[in-house]
């Protein structure tokens, strides 16, 4: 037995009643996730659903929430030059990490605060 992949990773965002739009404005229309759809059984939670190409993001709705300020997902870019432009011109603050040799990083928060990695490998 090993394991073999990851299937999903789950964020969690404040159940405001707004938090759905801005997943799909942020991770959508910004970051160029596709959306996905949830199963029946699970539409009733809220949240939304987005393919990250190898798994998915899920965005899932709590309260009280807390965001993930050290805690993060990565994901791999295949243009991080052309993601930092899009980043900037949307006003969207994000710091470059510290280097690691072959791969170039950067940190960014969603609108909820939680902490993300985008990267992508020379």
């Amino acid at each position: 037995m090993a394991i073999v992949g990851i299937d999903h990773v789950q964020v969690a965002a404040p159940r405001d009643g707004g938090s759905e739009a801005k997943a799909r404005m942020f991770y959508g229309e910004l970051l160029g996730m596709s959306e996905i759809e949830k199963p029946d059984s699970l539409k009733p939670n809220g949240g939304v659903w987005f393919s990250t190409g190898t798994g998915q993001l899920h965005i899932g709705l709590e309260e009280p929430f807390t965001p993930a300020r050290k805690a993060h997902p990565a994901f791999v870019v295949d243009d991080l030059s052309e993601l930092r432009a899009r980043l900037r011109d949307a006003g969207i603050r994000f710091s470059d990490a510290q280097d690691i040799p072959g791969v170039d990083r950067l940190h960014v928060h969603d609108p909820f605060g939680n902490r993300l990695e985008l990267m992508a490998r020379s």
